[in-house]
This record gives structure tokens, sequence and C-alpha cells, in this order.
């Protein structure tokens, strides 16, 4: 199934939250000089106008990077955030980057970004953003089946972004048992697993990370933000991500941010955070 388009919810919510902690890992792998390779497993078109047609159907944007962006001045601990986003923008907010986009702008000339999406419409519009980056390898493949064939990678430092659009249900078994088969070919390896915070009827998080907790992973940190209560039906309340080999004082950093994501991004007073280690490094 390849109908979901990233647009549609451009800088919405769950977006701030993936994007930011992809922000600070970056930061913390650019605190030494050795050269570190990103891969994105499902990259989308990298760049976003939200004044398009796309991301103003529902335009989700305005209950998230919006309501930051005019407050930025007072998050310096998303800078470089914020630098990747201004350098889109001359005045007001219209282009909102995605994962490979803010990549691309924080990493150095000695790093490297190696790129998957499997969408026939979506990787073209990547290749015209971000094509001509000496830096970059784009792949017009299956995000899952790339990642193993790619790994381990030259340098061998670096992070994974996985975001899959969970369309079938089968992704929520497919992430697991893809980032079991990456860790044994890198595991020295961050991945940064992005996951939906769907419906009661239709979430199945909770089930997912029962199962990472169980799958032996030396190192496991979950972060979340719900933005509302969860629905008995279908919706989107929140998001999470799943980060394996987390970096020293990620966990610390979040700490901080979570709360402040949660109180400024709250759509009612049922909204929440959390940060969990599932397995803590010794």
């Amino acid at each position: 199934m390849l109908s979901y388009r990233h647009a549609f919810h451009a800088g919405n919510h769950a977006d701030v939250l993936k994007h930011a902690v992809e922000t600070l890992i970056i930061e913390q792998l650019k605190s030494k000089e050795k050269p570190f390779c990103y891969l994105d497993t499902h990259a989308g078109g990298g760049c976003y106008d939200l004044s398009g047609e796309w991301p103003q159907k529902k335009a989700e944007y305005l209950d998230g990077i919006a309501r930051l962006w005019p407050e930025r001045q007072h998050w310096p601990e998303l800078a470089a955030y914020w630098d990747v986003i201004a350098t889109l923008n001359e005045s007001e907010l219209r282009f909102y980057p995605g994962s490979p986009e803010i990549a691309r702008h924080l990493l150095r000339e000695q790093d490297k970004l190696m790129l998957m999406e499997l969408h026939n419409q979506e990787i073209e519009i990547l290749r015209r953003h971000i094509g001509s980056d000496s830096r970059s390898a784009i792949h017009h493949r299956d995000g899952f089946e790339g990642l193993l064939a790619l790994l381990p990678p030259t340098p061998r430092r670096g992070l994974v972004l996985m975001d899959p659009p969970y369309e079938l249900k089968e992704d929520y078994q497919r992430v697991l048992q893809t980032l079991k088969k990456a860790m044994q070919k890198w595991a020295t390896g961050i991945y940064a697993l992005w996951y939906p915070i769907l419906g009661k009827d239709a979430d199945r998080s909770r089930s997912m990370l029962e199962l990472f907790k169980y799958a032996g992973f030396p190192s496991a940190l979950v972060a979340e933000l719900e933005v509302a209560a969860q629905p008995d039906e279908w919706g989107m309340n929140g998001s999470g991500m799943l980060i394996l080999n987390a970096p020293w004082q990620l966990d610390g950093q979040l700490t901080t941010l979570l709360p402040r994501l949660c109180t400024q991004l709250a759509q009612s007073n049922e909204a929440r955070w959390r940060l969990e280690w599932l397995a803590k490094p010794e």
C-alpha cells in the first residue's frame, strides 16, 4: 500500500517531537570530530510547503510548529532545529523541513546521508530537494529491506531514523524484526523509531513496546507526547520515539524538554508526556 503522503501531516505535533529528538541526537554526534552517517528508512519528500493544498486540508501544523515558531527564542535547547527552519523561510513560516532535510542542513562536510523512499512520487521530490548534495545517496527502495542491505554503513558512527507510515498492521512487527536484525549487523548504531499513538480501538503502540521491552535490546529509551485524551476510535492524539543506544545525556535533555512541549502543544487538559527506559544500559 503506497497511499501515504506525509505532506498532509507536515509540521504537526508528531513532527515536532520526532524532529526535536532527531536534532538533539545529531548535535550529540557532532560533538566529536569523527564523521558519522545518517540513514533515513522512510525519507518522504524532504521539504513541505505549508501553504500547499495537502498541508492546508487539515492544517495540522497550526497546532504543531506554528505554536512554537513565534516563541523559538525561549527554546534555546532546540536552536539547531530553529536554524534549519529559518534557512527555509525569509519571514513568515511557510516551508517545513522533513527529517532528511533537517539532517542535510545539520551534517558536516565529512558526514554522509543515506536516504530511502519507496513511493514513486515522493522519491522524485526527494531527489529534487537533496539529490544534488554530494554527501547524499538516495535509494528508491523499501526502507525495511534497504536498511539491512546498507548496514553496516561507512562511516561506522551514526543514526538511523525509522518513520514508517504504519498503513499496514504488519509494520509494527516489521519494525521490531528489522531492528533486531539491524543491531546484529551494526550494534553500535543509534536507532530512533517513530510510532503513532492512535485511538484505543486502533492503537498498537502498547503491544509493540511490550515486545521491545523483552526483545533483549541492551538500551531502549521511550519518549512520548500525547496532546489530548486518547479517543475510543480513530485519530492520532500523540506519538512516541523509541531510541536504541540513546546517546549520553539524551534522557536528561528530554526530561526537561518533554513537559515544556506538552504544555505548549496541549489540545486538552488530558495532554501528557512520558519518558521511560524499557532497557537501561548498565
